[in-house]
């Protein structure tokens, strides 16, 4: 019983360590084997964005004008992918050598730091834009984007290389927790952008009621929380999990998602766009008793009904002699109809699939073909004080 007590011991005791046998790059402490598996979840994310918005990228390319948003669109477009792509080559190439990490680490908080400042300046095109071109808000929201240009910049002077061992990968990561401005500048612009949406949808409700619902989709606030929260959730990995050593990159590991959502849920706000995307773009509603101070608005008003005293005339044609013909009725009003569009009209990349002007045909027999002429009706509805009048010509 001794002697087979003793053998088992000693084959535990020869029982070799793991992580001794096994080479750097498989032999990883749990916090960087984590980054290496969140970081396969952003090009995940990143490869799914580039392919889904593919025909809509392509709709919105054909289209004849150059707005900055879809200049910033067709950016943000390639510039994201292509960084993280590169980024990841660094990260996962297990032959990446100290010396070369040491000329590359500072790429990606350098290209993240422009790809956020191409978002922002989306946000501010857009809320200034949603606000009516006001003055106040383009000079909050541009105050807000020139301090994360340069807190930004700064900060990129402030990483270095985490030391890893040979084989793996290549991560920057901050010399010090203060650094984490470089991402509180950001989430500043998009938690004020967030919150004026909403503040512009609310007030939106007396002109028009909707549920919340149906406002948080027309007005693309889900897009604007997404960026806000995920922005948020980082902000926790940077000021508040303390990590273990310097070679710990724990408070990287949700940056690189945090830049990918940003910029593809930015670009959906850019597609959700109603209309041109000239001047930022127009907004679903907005109210006759606050004009804009820019004469060049392109916002809709939505109303339940045309004004009083308003003739809508409507002009019938058919074929006479027919107990039940075949009418045609097109709406001769002028430009004043298009105030009862709803908010539900295609985006920047689509029109409607119905065009203004088209003729819509009654389903009615079809009329005695020895009967021939057309006859033509001219119909007019005049609206007094809630009491319509028809007139027939």
């Amino acid at each position: 019983m001794n002697s087979t007590a003793g053998n088992s011991t000693d084959s535990s005791d020869q029982m070799p360590d793991l992580s001794q046998i096994l080479p750097p790059y498989l032999n990883l402490p749990p916090h960087l084997s984590a980054h290496k598996y969140f970081y396969v979840c952003t090009l995940t994310v990143a490869a799914w964005d580039t392919l889904v918005l593919s025909p809509r990228t392509w709709r919105l390319l054909r289209t004849r004008e150059w707005p900055p948003l879809k200049i910033l669109f067709h950016f943000l477009r390639v510039f994201m992918p292509v960084e993280f792509t590169i980024v990841g080559v660094a990260f996962f190439d297990t032959k990446w050598s100290p010396d070369q990490c040491n000329r590359f680490y500072l790429f990606e908080p350098i290209c993240t730091a422009i790809l956020l400042a191409a978002c922002s300046l989306v946000h501010v095109i857009r809320i200034h834009a949603i606000y009516d071109k006001s003055r106040s808000v383009l000079a909050g929201m541009g105050g807000l984007l020139a301090l994360q240009v340069v807190v930004t910049a700064i900060c990129c002077g402030f990483y270095r290389v985490t030391p890893l061992k040979d084989g793996q990968g290549c991560i920057a990561e901050p010399k010090a927790n203060w650094v984490g401005i470089y991402w509180l500048s950001a989430t500043l612009t998009y938690t004020v952008s967030f919150a004026l949406a909403v503040r512009r949808s609310l007030r939106s409700l007396k002109v028009k009621q909707l549920s919340y619902w149906k406002l948080m989709l027309r007005d693309g606030l889900n897009l604007y929380g997404a960026i806000w929260a995920v922005n948020m959730v980082n902000m926790l990995f940077w000021f508040i999990i303390t990590p273990t050593g310097p070679e710990d990159p724990v408070r990287t590991i949700v940056t690189s998602m945090a830049a990918v959502l940003t910029a593809s849920m930015t670009m959906r706000i850019i597609l959700a766009v109603r209309g041109s995307l000239a001047a930022g773009g127009a907004y679903a509603v907005s109210s006759s008793s606050a004009p804009s101070r820019s004469g060049n608005t392109t916002h809709v008003l939505s109303s339940a009904r045309p004004p009083p005293s308003q003739p809508n005339p409507v002009l019938s044609l058919g074929r006479v002699g027919a107990d039940q013909p075949a009418m045609y009725a097109v709406p001769l009003g002028g430009a004043g109809d298009k105030a009862g569009a709803d908010w539900d009209g295609k985006s920047s990349v689509g029109g409607r699939d119905q065009k203004e002007g088209d003729i819509f045909p009654a389903d009615s027999p079809v009329a005695d073909p020895a009967n021939v002429g057309v006859r033509v009706t001219v119909e007019s509805e005049t609206d007094f004080g809630g009491f319509a009048k028809k007139e027939k010509n």
